[in-house]
């Protein structure tokens, strides 16, 4: 069995931004949720907007962490159809997903050059996938399976068509 072709660069900026549109309603729920809890106006103290950004940290930790070891693919990625495997073609196990979100900060800090080596490369692994021995693919897409029709009915006299 050979591998499944890469995901490029921007398949793979398309799934982050899907990706963080799901972190954004989350941060938002979690400061109308820390606004009814605490009472905050509609300028938020610090601490309420320190411990929103924390819970919205870890949840961006445990979404791309548990999906790719699990499904290998965030909404995101589901919706863009490439997912995130081992270099033996399976999900990565939890420490390799773990490993691959902190990579992220890694491929930000280099001022995002991380990034862009999933294009500049042949096998399309940016730095956080180097780091955590990953790659994303193309998922294969199933033939949709046609209805088979039934066989018309054998000719018959009164029909009128010839019987052979």
């Amino acid at each position: 069995m050979h591998a499944a072709p890469p995901a490029g660069f921007w398949i793979r900026a398309l799934a982050a931004v899907i990706d963080f549109v799901v972190f954004l309603v989350v941060q938002a729920t979690y400061t109308t949720a820390a606004a009814l809890v605490f009472g905050a106006g509609p300028d938020p103290s610090m601490a309420v907007t320190s411990t929103v950004g924390f819970f919205t940290l870890v949840f961006a930790a445990l979404y791309t962490s548990v999906l790719h070891a699990t499904a290998g693919q965030t909404i995101g990625k589901l919706l863009t159809g490439v997912r995130v495997v081992a270099l033996d073609g399976e999900p990565p196990l939890g420490g390799a997903a773990f490993l691959r979100w902190l990579g992220y900060f890694v491929s930000c800090a280099t001022f995002g050059l991380g990034f862009v080596m999933a294009g500049l490369r042949t096998d399309k692994r940016a730095l956080h996938d180097l780091i955590a021995g990953t790659r994303v693919e193309r998922v294969a897409r199933r033939a949709a399976e046609r209805p088979v029709e039934p066989a018309p009915p054998p000719p018959t006299v009164a029909t009128g068509l010839p019987i052979e």
